[in-house]
């Protein structure tokens, strides 16, 4: 189901997996974070959800922000988050950024 789709950018939730692809620049950031926490707060307590942004084009702190807003929202909503798939442009920026740590398995599992 597509939950948002402004320009180049898009966010679909399927089979508890937000996605979303395209230019999620500062433009469309807060557009995508605020949707995905409406979808988010939406799913039962405890429920698992997976996050992939295998398909977003351009790496940006912007991004980064509406992952770690997400995050949050699922902790709120002792949501289990399953994983978190990065494009490689936004992994190289997760990783300069130092905030890979916060996004594997292990530390998304311990975030709840």
């Amino acid at each position: 189901m597509t939950l948002l789709l402004d320009g180049d950018a898009r966010l679909e939730a399927n089979d508890a997996v937000l996605t979303a692809s395209g230019e999620a620049d500062f433009d469309v950031a807060s557009m995508l974070a605020a949707t995905g926490r409406e979808w988010l707060e939406q799913q039962a307590e405890g429920s698992s959800v997976a996050f992939d942004f295998k398909q977003v084009d351009q790496a940006s702190s912007a991004v980064l922000s509406v992952i770690l807003e997400w995050l949050r929202c699922a902790q709120r909503k002792a949501l289990v988050v399953e994983s978190i798939d990065l494009s490689s442009p936004l992994a190289r920026v997760t990783e300069m950024a130092g905030l890979e740590k916060l996004l594997t398995k292990g530390a998304v599992e311990h975030a709840h």
